[in-house]
């Protein structure tokens, strides 16, 4: 039985045209009606490899025959797709939705999204923003927020992205990093280019450029092993995911360097084809409050996107996806509690779909130790007992005793999610938050 099927390439053209003829405008819209990747409805479309399960659901969708459509030689030329599941898919919307909810299961929030989660929520238009995007030559996206807000969940999507369009990927994450690798500029760019190497299983020869380093620095050093070595090894578009950027600006000796690199690249991009191939997408946590110059900095060029929490609207399509029969007044509740907060939100959502406890009993008892949330509000009070002028910071905050707040302060309990910024104003993010560092501090 194949895993993939992808559509004739001499029917191509007749499966595009049938996405306007079913009132489908965009390829967006067709993803949000089947609730599956916007990616994978433009494979379908190009006669890229999809799932099967998903290829003869598209069909449904476009009214097709797949039978016609489909070419199943890409696995084996004698696997055929097995006449229940064919069944299964062609019935009508009722009985497949019905066949969905026996298998139901239900996924406990912890980091990463996973691409095929039916419980991933989208903010758009900020997908289809990253996505179109990401295609264009030399792009760089910009993702800020919070922890916990979704910012290495839509990493992955604007990944998976690129690689249906067909550019090699990597992601490094900073805060992987070992701390004596930011030593020194020149350890951090050997790392940095060693890492993009093994990712992507191509042989490291750093030493071959490294020798420039002596003479014109690590920064062009780097540059080199990119120009002269990856891009051209690997011979077609790379994007590159930097996650927790935020990591670097605890350097000073690195970041100013490093940011500068980033950016001059980028501007390389505008004017030289080698430099068009590369595409970054930055993830960072916070405003940026070292001090950088505005032409050297990568924190004011491509598309920024600063990820909010869940409105109303998108918490109660969340509820509805556990399969919670919750109205609007359940959803003020929550909201009223732990505001937006997509991991909050989903925590909360897991534990009553999975009867654990009630949505009156978690109101209450939120700050309790025995709370769904007992867990998540411990690891933020160690971070703030690891960090003194930071408890002393939120202590400020709960009493209203903004005057003493740093603006390193301010952006440092943002970035770890604690508070939220109105400009020179800045409270706790949430009550439960508030409730619970009044008892702490």
């Amino acid at each position: 039985m194949p895993r993939s099927v992808r559509v004739r390439s001499e029917l191509i053209s007749e499966v595009k045209s049938a996405l306007l003829r079913n009132g489908y405008v965009r390829q967006t819209d067709l993803a949000e009606y089947l609730q599956i990747s916007q990616s994978t409805i433009s494979s379908f479309l190009n006669g890229r490899p999809v799932d099967y399960l998903n290829f003869l659901e598209i069909c449904r969708a476009l009214g097709l025959e797949w039978q016609k459509l489909a070419d199943l030689k890409l696995e084996s030329e004698k696997d055929e797709l097995p006449s229940s599941i064919t069944r299964t898919i062609l019935e009508n919307n009722k009985e497949t939705q019905e066949t969905s909810s026996s298998h139901f299961c239900l996924e406990h929030p912890s980091g990463q999204v996973p691409l095929d989660s039916a419980f991933y929520i989208k903010r758009s238009p900020i997908e289809e923003r990253c996505y179109e995007q990401i295609h264009k030559p030399g792009a760089l996206i910009r993702i800020k927020a919070p922890r916990q807000m979704g910012k290495t969940s839509l990493l992955a999507r604007i990944i998976e992205q690129a690689n249906y369009q067909g550019d090699s990927t990597t992601v490094l994450d900073f805060q992987l990093a070992a701390q004596d690798i930011f030593r020194n500029l020149d350890k951090f760019l050997r790392w940095f280019c060693a890492s993009v190497s093994l990712s992507l299983n191509i042989p490291n020869k750093l030493n071959d450029y490294w020798d420039l380093a002596e003479i014109v620095g690590s920064s062009m050093a780097c540059k080199a092993y990119f120009e002269e070595y990856l891009l051209p090894t690997i011979n077609k578009p790379l994007t590159l995911g930097l996650d927790e950027v935020d990591k670097v600006f605890e350097y000073p000796e690195i970041y100013r360097d490093f940011f500068g690199l980033l950016r001059a690249l980028h501007e390389e991009g505008k004017r030289r084809e080698i430099w068009k191939k590369l595409r970054l997408v930055i993830v960072h946590s916070t405003e940026i409050y070292v001090p950088l110059d505005i032409n050297q900095s990568p924190f004011n060029v491509g598309l920024s996107v600063e990820l909010t929490e869940f409105n109303s609207k998108q918490t109660l399509d969340l509820a509805q996806r556990h399969q919670l029969d919750w109205s609007k007044t359940d959803v003020e509740k929550l909201m009223a509690l732990v505001g937006g907060h997509p991991f909050l939100v989903r925590l909360t959502l897991y534990h009553i779909a999975n009867m654990d406890v009630t949505l009156t009993q978690i109101l209450q008892n939120a700050t309790s130790s025995s709370s769904i949330y007992a867990d998540h509000l411990r690891h933020q009070s160690i971070i703030l007992k690891q960090q003194p002028e930071l408890l002393e910071a939120m202590r400020n905050v709960v009493h209203n005793n903004f005057a003493k707040l740093s603006t390193v302060d301010k952006f440092k309990l943002h970035s770890i999610g604690l508070v939220k910024l109105y400009g020179d104003d800045i409270e706790a993010r949430c009550n439960l938050y508030h409730e619970y560092l009044q008892i702490y501090l």
